[in-house]
């Protein structure tokens, strides 16, 4: 049976964060991709042709890989891997969150709605890749950043540092987090292509540091080349900002519960990625935010 190397790569979500960083690795390693969308990404080893997620009615496009590496949300995905199947697929690389664990108690309705979504996708994508022979992983990584296809995390909190030169801090914001690149989750797609232990397995895959809330809001100060000013702010303060901020579109997906989170231990092990393929994160580097506006 052909391999994920030898055997062809679907790409969906070709243009998100971890997308964008994905095709160049497939093509270092000589990988053929088809790269399947919306929107039109084709180059140097790499082909395009339209397709829909949200159409359930359509079809894949008449064309064979052995392998899917899915970028896209996760919850598309359901109605489409017999139809993959179809056209090849054997092996199913795909992406959830950690989210799906830590907002389970969140009282936003848009925050439970998407962790429903995730948690029932997963549920789908492993009974039916079971049903139709097809090994699947799942990753899940942990907050991301980095990536042209740009983040709702790092990249947020630069515009508000840059805007307006301080940073809304509820608490001590002491909980510690893990971000983890979007090269490194696209990377862990090449590494698992041909790894057996990673079979029908689902990866918690966080970053190579872990470090508090407020010290990941400073180094990104300082890579911006700004003094770190934090201003406290009670809670009742923050639910209001976050309501005048969701007017605008790029905002739309604050919640008042990020405040209380900046309390939380968001930690995950990833040893396991580590042993079974390979998978070695690199330490928290907002460098890349000095090429954005």
């Amino acid at each position: 049976m052909a391999t994920g190397w030898h055997g062809g790569v679907f790409v969906t979500g070709a243009t998100s964060t971890i997308g964008s960083l994905l095709l160049p690795l497939l093509h270092e390693r000589g990988v053929a991709a088809q790269t399947l969308g919306r929107t039109s990404v084709a180059g140097e080893n790499c082909a395009w042709r339209f397709l829909d997620l949200a159409d359930k009615a359509s079809d894949v496009p008449a064309i064979e890989a052995h392998t899917l590496i899915h970028t896209a949300s996760l919850w598309l995905l359901p109605g489409w891997l017999e139809k993959f199947h179809a056209r090849g697929v054997r092996r199913v690389i795909a992406f959830s969150s950690t989210s799906r664990f830590t907002k389970l108690a969140s009282a936003s309705p848009y925050e439970l709605e998407v962790v429903n979504k995730l948690i029932a996708a997963e549920d789908h994508l492993a009974a039916e890749c079971q049903r139709l022979g097809m090994a699947w992983t799942i990753f899940r990584p942990t907050l991301i950043y980095g990536g042209a296809g740009g983040d709702r995390n790092v990249a947020d909190i630069a515009r508000l540092v840059r805007r307006f030169g301080f940073f809304p801090r509820f608490g001590q914001a002491a909980g510690r987090r893990q971000p983890v690149h979007a090269r490194d989750l696209a990377l862990a797609c090449v590494q698992s292509l041909d790894a057996p232990a990673s079979y029908n397995k689902a990866y918690n895959l966080s970053g190579g540091e872990t470090l508090a809330y407020v010290d990941m809001v400073r180094r990104i100060f300082e890579t911006l080349g700004r003094k770190p000013v934090f201003i406290p702010v009670p809670i009742w303060a923050f639910r209001i900002a976050v309501r005048l901020a969701r007017l605008h579109p790029r905002f739309a997906h604050l919640t008042a519960d990020m405040a209380l989170r900046m309390q939380a231990d968001l930690v995950f092990d990833h040893q396991d990625a580590t042993r079974d393929f390979g998978y070695q994160p690199g330490r928290f580097d907002p460098a890349y935010l000095l090429t954005l506006r």
